[in-house]
């Protein structure tokens, strides 16, 4: 790269648009700065270092922390299923060529000390060719290619497209296979050494590479500068006939009149094909350095990687390091690049595009915004957690792998477009196992002083998704091969395993948390942590999610908050962390946190039914029964809940002066008849009918007496007339049907006694 490819600079083969150079936007660079350093060594093992050799790998051990033992998912095109993406047409490649190739003055810079070159005055327009005033390195920003020219025997050139950081971009006919469309990358400047290097680089890396997202090579041609005789190399690669996601941030921009982000699903299904791309490089060894806006095209619905020239392996100590301010990591000029300021770029690429980052360049060159300041991050809050971890300045901190970033880029997505527009999206954990039991369906009808109860603790702890075992623990095969599932007999069953498995003593926490030993709980987690700790990797997501269980349970629900949280900033993918969150926040009181987390994961997978009664009783306890109604009425006919939630919300219906924070809950004529609807269609036994019927017409006894005793009109309510002498005699028939049902002597006796005294006085 040279100052030249800054985030002005169009992509390599795709010419820039006129009005580009008039737009104000946050994609134009503030202080254009693309860096070529010489990378610091690597220090000597055992260090401080960002990755114990100052490298990182492939594999993510630079954390240590587990990453999905699954392979990245198939996510079948552009948008992965979940949301369209509207296509790129294909250009002409005619068309694209450049009628006048100029390098804008403000983007002419020298390649070796980066101080501006070829600037004019008022009077007179900077020349294209020269010498740096400040190093006396020669600079030249004229095409070196003419229409009609061939080079390497077989290439015609068409004209200029572009210009990127090393060089200018033509379009040429190969006559040799099928006079097929390619392009040809040249050198801006035959005399830079640093250039020169990395276009060589460039052609070696890309020679390796096959892959759908990345673009390829076809061959690399050498041909004399008309002007000093000079050999240069051009690469030859495919040319890609779309546009840049910059050019297209632009295209919105002008659209809708203001520098707004593209649509969020639109970003977060770039995001979806960026990172295999970047995964399959680390995979080969090699990291790109170099990811933003520019150097990713789109055509139709398909995404391409351009601009290899920054690429380097892993283990290259001594060739020069590119990256562009805004979107390099930190750590870089210090600990050289690593997988994780791979994926930090990555994270900068998403912002940029998502929202109006003024400032990402400048004021926020390695972070973002505050959360208040972006109504985004307001809205999806998982999204800002994703954008905080993949550009934490501790790369220890930052997602392990591209897979590991793409499974949660695909939980984000999924949520986001569930929230937006009220579709499900459900998908399969890498993380947890699925919800197999429900808590809360009882706390709905159950009657408080403030409203529903919060579940009991251990209902829920036995009810939360379970972390996936990791494979490649030593204990693996036999937690896989265990029988016993009573608390105490796990507990036995692994007084012989392996002591230095983290599964193991995390299985063993959970065990006594059932049993309500929390201090040996806390005890085995502490040593699960050491071993961690020990291991490399003491950011382990387990760890606090058993913290949080052990908080729980022992009703320290600030405490377990805090540490569901941190699981959250790890796995802002995931609905599991969610749903323990708004168990906490409920107990808390903080019924907007509790509703917000439950709404999450109700909208976005309705398996989690433990997250539809907890955003009914949340509901419930802020005085807005109509809502808890209608959350009731979303658990689908499939559930093994549904007829649970249709009783529930029957009796939510009927409750009567339920306190909450804004006063008693009235009930309504309407609200009567739509409870004795509901009960019609349900497939109830006959004692648990009758029980459901006197219930509804106990409350219409009282309302029915608050309301003056008689109604005019043909409301039914159980087949009763709301009149007070109709109600009381159908409450006399179900009290009478309940005596016959029962099993007790006393409880017989008692509903008699209650049929005789609600009976009205008759003259027989």
């Amino acid at each position: 790269m040279t100052s030249a490819d800054s985030p002005d600079a169009t992509s390599a083969w795709q010419p820039p648009d006129a009005e580009h150079t008039e737009m104000t936007s946050v994609l134009r660079e503030e202080k254009p700065e693309t860096r070529s350093v010489q990378p610091p060594q690597p220090e000597p093992s055992g260090s401080d270092s960002v990755s114990g050799t100052g490298w990182g790998t492939a594999s993510g051990s630079i954390t240590g922390r587990r990453t999905s033992s699954r392979g990245p998912s198939h996510r079948g095109g552009l948008g992965a299923g979940i949301v369209d993406v509207p296509p790129v047409p294909y250009r002409d490649p005619q068309s694209a060529v450049m009628r006048h190739p100029v390098v804008a003055e403000n983007k002419r810079f020298c390649g070796n000390c980066g101080a501006k070159v070829g600037r004019g005055t008022h009077d007179e327009p900077g020349p294209t060719e020269g010498v740096c005033e400040r190093c006396g390195t020669l600079f030249s920003f004229t095409p070196r290619l003419s229409p009609g020219e061939t080079i390497g025997g077989q290439y015609e050139v068409l004209g200029a497209l572009a210009y990127g950081g090393l060089g200018w971009i033509y379009l040429a006919q190969d006559h040799a296979v099928a006079d097929r469309w390619v392009v040809l990358k040249g050198l801006i400047d035959t005399g830079d050494e640093t250039a020169i290097a990395a276009a060589v680089n460039e052609t070696n890396f890309l020679a390796e590479v096959e892959h759908p997202n990345i673009v390829k090579i076809y061959n690399f041609v050498e041909h004399p500068d008309p002007k000093t005789g000079t050999t240069v190399g051009y690469i030859v690669m495919e040319y890609v006939g779309g546009q840049s996601l910059r050019q297209l941030a632009l295209a919105h921009h002008r659209k809708a009149g203001s520098p707004e982000g593209l649509p969020i699903g639109q970003v977060l299904a770039y995001g979806l094909e960026i990172l295999p791309a970047l995964g399959y490089l680390h995979s080969k060894g090699l990291l790109y350095c170099d990811l933003k806006p520019d150097n990713v095209i789109q055509t139709n619905e398909q995404l391409k990687l351009i601009d290899m020239g920054a690429v380097r392996r892993m283990d290259d100590y001594t060739s020069p390091m590119f990256f562009t301010s805004g979107y390099s990591a930190p750590e870089l000029a210090t600990h050289g690049p690593s997988v994780q300021s791979d994926l930090f770029t990555v994270g900068r690429t998403l912002a940029v595009l998502s929202f109006e980052f003024a400032g990402y360049s400048t004021r926020y060159r390695t972070t973002l915004p505050p959360r208040e300041d972006v109504s985004l991050f307001s809205l999806f809050g998982s999204y800002y957690r994703l954008l905080r971890r993949a550009t934490h300045s501790d790369p220890a901190r930052r997602f392990v792998s591209a897979a590991e970033m793409a499974d949660q880029l695909t939980g984000v997505l999924r949520e986001t477009m569930a929230l937006g527009t009220g579709m499900p999206q459900p998908g399969e954990s890498t993380m947890f196992g699925t919800e197999t039991r429900t808590f809360g369906v009882d706390a709905v009808v159950a009657d408080g002083d403030d409203g529903p109860p919060v579940p009991d603790p251990l209902e829920v702890i036995a009810s939360l998704p379970v972390p996936l075992v990791d494979t490649h623990d030593p204990a693996a095969s036999l937690l896989a091969s265990m029988t016993a599932s009573e608390p105490r007999g796990v507990i036995e069953g692994l007084a012989r395993a392996p002591h230095d498995s983290i599964e193991v003593r995390l299985r063993v926490v959970r065990a006594r948390v059932s049993l309500g030993e929390l201090a040996e709980a806390n005890r085995q987690l502490q040593a699960a942590q050491y071993i961690a700790v020990k291991a490399g990797y003491p950011h382990d997501w387990r760890l606090e999610w058993y913290r949080g269980l052990i908080e729980l349970a022992g009703a320290r629900h600030k405490l377990a908050h805090a540490a569901f949280d941190a699981v959250y900033d790890e796995l802002p993918g995931e609905l599991a962390p969610k749903l323990a969150l708004a168990v906490t926040e409920e107990a808390m009181d903080d019924y907007d946190s509790a509703g917000r987390h439950y709404e999450m994961v109700w909208r976005t997978d309705r398996t989690y039914v433990s997250a539809a009664f907890g955003l009914a009783r949340v509901y419930l306890a802020q005085g807005v029964r109509d809502d808890a109604v209608r959350v009731l009425e979303s658990i689908p006919l499939s559930s093994a809940h549904h007829t649970a939630a249709q009783v529930a919300a029957i009796k939510t219906k009927t409750r009567i002066g339920t306190s909450s924070a804004k006063g008693a809950i009235a009930v309504a004529e309407r609200d009567l008849v739509d409870a004795s609807e509901r009960l019609e269609r349900l497939t109830l036994d006959a004692e648990r009918r009758a029980l459901l019927a006197a219930e509804v017409l106990e409350a219409a006894y009282g309302w029915v007496r608050h309301s003056g005793g008689n109604r005019s009109g043909s409301a039914l309510v159980i087949g009763c007339q709301l009149t007070e002498r109709e109600v009381r005699f159908g409450l006399e028939r179900c009290y009478r049907a309940l005596a016959r049902l029962s099993t007790s002597t006393e409880q017989r006796i008692a509903l008699v006694d209650k049929a005789n005294a609600i009976r009205p006085r008759t003259l027989t």
